[in-house]
């Protein structure tokens, strides 16, 4: 399978790093027009930088997804300059946790305006363009979590399933006008949000230890790379997925239901951490 989208003018949000980097790169080699945004102007210009190299044009600027005019303003400038916009990846937002005894409902509605709103707004800013030349292909990156409901991260759980609700919606509405919409489904990908994770568990912990415990719940018993998402949205970007629309596809290893048992995991591994450094200090 060849898949080859030279000229493409392909959008990515939150592309300065992690899942979305690798997103950028993957199209740039692919001979794409490449155009990224990002809150952090010095890292999306340096993202920018590192594409010129392969893709076949690189447009970098810094965005706030929450900001409506900023957002059909950069759109505009993609469209004018490169005619157009062939493919939006929807990938800017981060996980939130909290449960019913930590949160405001002020802090579940500004982790919907990064994620909600942030995904509708690309999206009302690129199907005009996309339905003037009848082709469009929009990949929404999501969370397992907003497909499978789990006990915490109360923002995270409920926001992704709107995001994946919406990319449902859109992948029925769209495809008259030749725009098909799907949603990919991250579960455990390393973008250095685990260094940090193990870090949190403190002194007495091994890096193994720790790695075990995470990969219990994952059936292909390691942390996925940004690659892995990388792949499927270029597959998806492309003719050979001309016949998908409204799909919901995990990219999780395996890793499905067994999700809701995280937090319990974690908190008996905690327990197990604490006891250990009391024996040790107690001998």
């Amino acid at each position: 399978m060849n898949i080859d989208l030279s000229g493409k003018r392909v959008i990515i949000t939150g592309a300065s790093r992690g899942i979305g980097r690798a997103i950028a790169r993957a199209f740039a080699r692919d001979g794409a027009r490449v155009a990224i945004c990002a809150r952090d102007p010095q890292a999306v210009a340096e993202t920018g930088k590192e594409l010129e190299s392969s893709a076949a044009a690189v447009i970098a600027r810094s965005v706030d997804v929450t900001d409506t005019a900023a957002v059909q303003a950069f759109v505009a400038e993609i469209a004018e300059a490169w005619g157009g916009v062939d493919v939006l990846v929807n990938n800017a937002g981060q996980g939130k946790g909290g449960n019913l005894d930590t949160l405001t409902p002020e802090d579940i509605l500004a982790h919907a305006n990064v994620l909600q709103m942030g995904h509708f707004r690309f999206v009302q800013a690129v199907v005009p363009f996309m339905r003037r030349q009848r082709w469009g292909r929009i990949i929404e990156i999501n969370a397992l979590a907003g497909v499978v409901p789990t006990p915490e991260g109360i923002p995270s759980v409920i926001n992704r399933a709107s995001c994946v609700a919406l990319s449902k919606s859109l992948g029925m509405s769209l495809p008259k006008d030749n725009i098909l919409v799907n949603s990919l489904n991250m579960g455990w990908i390393d973008t250095g949000q685990w260094d940090r994770h193990f870090k949190e568990m403190g002194p007495g912990v091994t890096r193994e230890e720790f790695d075990e415990m995470v990969m219990k719940v994952v059936p292909l018993g390691r942390y996925g790379r940004p690659e892995d998402v990388a792949g499927m949205a270029l597959f998806l970007a492309s003719d050979y997925a001309n016949f998908i629309s409204g799909a919901s596809i995990d990219i999780a290893g395996g890793m499905g239901g067994q999700i809701a048992y995280f937090p319990t995991l974690k908190r008996d591994f905690t327990e197990s951490i604490r006891q250990r450094r009391e024996n040790a200090a107690q001998d």
